[in-house]
């Protein structure tokens, strides 16, 4: 049996789940600037896989991680709410969605493909973006603390598709982390890698386990019948 070809237009897909930050969102420069300020003032390095782990973890996960790693005699709570009140301040101000996205994300719910937001961040940071209507953008909407496991596990992409009501091999998931780009293909998922517009992330990684790709969301309606990256 020939493998199945993937194509973002037409869809080749029954259900499409996005993540958020880096993704269809230019946030990623604003967690960067969260993370460089958190570490800065401990006097502790930034590096590139730090943040590309911390971005597919979540708070309460991202905190533990932390802890350990740096041997911080802190409170995972604590660390919560000082990178929730960072990130919020910099949500309402400056969060956006990136060029292209939302054209694309109405362009499959008009042509009938139910559409999911996973993301491990919470609703309340999503929600200070005034601007953007998520309930009226997704069909449905699935965050970290929806689920027992970060992006380093597939429950996230999972439970999309159980909201969504489809399987897991009906699904397009779009990332711009390798991390969930891994799990959501353990599941069964094809994989749309994206280009993020940040510097320090792993994009060999990821396009090692994507089937399709995009550089720009304002190519992705032109896109017709790609089975193999480009």
């Amino acid at each position: 049996m020939p493998p199945k070809q993937h194509s973002l237009w037409p869809p080749s897909f029954k259900a499409a789940i996005f993540d958020f930050d880096g993704t269809i969102s230019d946030t990623a420069a604003l967690w960067n600037k969260v993370d460089r300020a958190f570490l800065s003032s401990r006097g502790l390095p930034f590096t590139a896989d730090y943040q590309q782990n911390l971005s597919a973890l979540g708070f309460k996960a991202g905190a533990r991680y932390t802890i350990e790693r740096f041997g911080l005699d802190e409170g995972v709570d604590d660390i919560c709410a000082e990178w929730k009140r960072l990130g919020r301040a910099l949500y309402a101000s400056s969060a956006t969605l990136r060029p292209g996205a939302a054209n694309y994300i109405r362009a499959l719910r008009e042509h009938g493909i139910g559409v999911a937001l996973a993301t491990v961040n919470d609703a309340d940071m999503l929600d200070a973006i005034q601007h953007v209507r998520f309930d009226a953008l997704f069909d449905v909407r699935v965050h970290g603390t929806d689920v027992a496991r970060p992006k380093d596990h597939p429950d996230i992409y999972l439970e999309a598709a159980r909201q969504l009501g489809v399987g897991a091999s009906d699904c397009m998931v779009f990332e711009d982390v390798y991390i969930g780009a891994r799990s959501a293909k353990s599941a069964g998922m094809a994989v749309c890698g994206v280009r993020a517009n940040d510097h320090s992330q792993f994009a060999d990684e990821l396009r090692s386990y994507s089937d399709v790709w995009v550089e720009d969301w304002r190519d992705a309606l032109g896109r017709q019948g790609q089975g193999a990256l480009s």
